[in-house]
């Protein structure tokens, strides 16, 4: 149900959504100011916390060709300080108010937030505001921040064969859209990063016609709104925000292979990903389709399809799982992963694999195991709600990525109500081996 009401203290029209399907769910209230800064208000008064977050509307594949990792560098620097603040301030102030603070970068998106006592939210506010357009960067500052990302890569990508390998399986899948770049950019290329290529992308994209404001907590909307046009309100917006326009992939016509070895390899796998259509606004019905697809196939560890089958059945796998996650601007992934058992080898693993997509394209969903499912991702949904800093996450996120408030709402009701032959006819157009990319990590070639 949508509620349209005045706020006789702004004379503005806001838009409070109520739960669907009788869920209990917080009311959620959205505004614009006149630069273009959304904003949610999410009330939770449980408990005297609130959570402040900034969602840009700018990710790793909005980068410009050759500058692959600025946005994630830029994330970084953005602590850096301000005219106003030393560099590392921001964090030591929120940490004074006991509170904590982080950010994060996707491909789609780039968010800040801070999880404080609930009367701190001008001060944050302030903070975030002042960070949004009066950055200070020295040439020190930039070479100290890109040094520590260099060492980012080298811990969690270059030194874990696992982490390349999925970098390497993500370029193969996309051979001309950006999500084939990581986000943290080529090794090459953020060696070349420099202090002007940080304040072009941060005067560009870092203004208010440009951001979500997504506040979560023991808050009033009246209150929020208030204090958002005293902060955030003089910002001017952006001139240099660009249509996100990103190159399309050309169908793919033939299935891509990769195989990476390496000998610190301990514990091979196969993983195949697929590409798979993403949530659309007013769209969503094949995205939660492919959600339930992804529990009933690898969600469970010991009910799942892909589990019973191959770990159980017949022991042929140690592990086995699927996922999806449909909250991106562009095509996204369906991606699967089986794990063999010591002394068999890949080729093998691959097989029992794709015997086990055959019947079930062949069978069709299991009744009782649809409605199990469900009935675990409502009880997800119940207790997902019931955390305000997931809450204002899953607000932000969905937002980014051109999904409305409506949308957001409507999600849980879709998934109840997707059919079984809703999920076989998704499963019949993913799961083509024409359209996947698949990959065996091991630590010593393998013949195909």
């Amino acid at each position: 149900m949508i509620l349209r009401l005045a706020l006789a203290l702004l004379a503005v029209p806001v838009l409070v959504l109520l739960a669907p399907s009788g869920l209990r769910a917080a009311p959620v209230t959205t505004d614009r100011l006149d630069n273009g800064m959304q904003i949610v208000v999410i009330e939770d008064h449980r408990a005297p916390v609130v959570v402040h977050m900034v969602w840009y509307r700018i990710g790793a594949a909005d980068e410009d060709p050759g500058h692959s990792g600025i946005a994630h560098f830029l994330e970084h620097l953005m602590f850096q300080g301000t005219q106003q603040l030393e560099p590392g301030e921001f964090s030591r102030i929120v940490e004074a108010q006991g509170g904590n603070d982080n950010a994060f970068t996707t491909p789609d998106y780039t968010a800040y937030f801070q999880r404080v006592a609930a009367d701190r939210l001008g001060l944050m506010m302030r903070l975030e505001a002042d960070r949004m357009r009066n950055l200070n960067l020295t040439e020190q500052d930039v070479d100290t921040e890109r040094a520590v990302i260099l060492d980012e890569r080298n811990q969690r990508t270059d030194s874990d064969p696992g982490s390349l390998f999925r970098e390497q399986m993500m370029a193969a899948q996309y051979l001309n859209h950006p999500y084939g770049i990581p986000v943290i950019g080529w090794r090459h290329e953020i060696e070349q990063l420099s202090r002007q290529d940080a304040l072009d992308f941060y005067q560009a994209n870092y203004a208010p016609n440009n951001a979500i404001l997504v506040v979560a907590g023991d808050v009033q909307p009246g209150e929020v709104l208030a204090l958002a046009r005293a902060t955030y309100g003089p910002l001017p917006p952006s001139d240099r925000i660009r249509p996100r326009s990103r190159p399309t992939e050309p169908p793919q016509l033939a299935e891509r292979r990769v195989q990476f070895v390496d000998e610190r390899v301990s514990d091979p796998y196969v993983m195949r990903t697929y590409l798979a259509p993403e949530r659309n606004p007013g769209d969503q019905r094949k995205a939660a389709a492919l959600t339930i697809l992804s529990e009933l196939l690898g969600g469970n560890a010991t009910t799942a399809v892909l589990a019973r089958a191959l770990q159980f059945d017949t022991q042929q796998a140690v592990y086995t799982g699927a996922y999806y996650d449909g909250l991106s601007l562009d095509a996204t992934t369906f991606g699967l992963i089986v794990a063999p058992p010591p002394g068999q080898g890949l080729k093998e693993t691959e097989a029992a694999m794709d015997g086990v997509l055959a019947r079930f394209l062949a069978d069709g969903v299991n009744a009782e195991d649809l409605a199990r499912i469900k009935a675990q991702i409502r009880a997800e949904t119940i207790y997902g709600d019931d955390n305000t800093q997931g809450l204002a996450r899953k607000y932000g996120a969905a937002l980014s990525i051109g999904l409305t408030v409506q949308d957001i709402r409507d999600w849980p009701d879709i998934l109840q109500s997707v059919t079984a032959e809703e999920v076989m006819a998704a499963a019949r157009e993913v799961l083509d081996r024409k359209r996947a990319v698949t990959g065996w990590l091991t630590a010593r070639e393998e013949a195909p």
